[in-house]
């Protein structure tokens, strides 16, 4: 399983905008084969910060993906990003 996790951060101003544009993009990969979820979230504490959450099967499901892209706006309003890919080898039930 492979997870993305990390933050991305816009304007305050602009970042209800930018998440309600980012519908489509979360409705197109929750469809995607392998994808097991996927969420763009408002943090509740900084103003200008998104979470990102993302759960694929393979990599081979998220280069699918990927292979779609941002839209070169959106990609525009990014001011920072941390985000990081991380394999895991198991899963617990908590």
């Amino acid at each position: 399983m492979i997870i993305i996790a990390g933050k991305l951060y816009v304007d305050a101003a602009a970042r209800d905008a930018y998440l309600a544009g980012c519908s489509k993009v979360i409705e197109h990969a929750r469809a995607a084969r392998g994808c097991l979820d996927f969420a763009l979230s408002a943090d509740p504490i900084e103003p200008n910060r998104i979470n990102v959450h993302e759960r694929w099967e393979t990599d081979e499901d998220l280069e699918r993906f990927r292979g779609v892209g941002p839209d070169p706006e959106q990609t525009a309003q990014i001011r920072d990003a941390e985000v990081s890919k991380y394999r895991i080898a198991g899963v617990e039930a908590p």
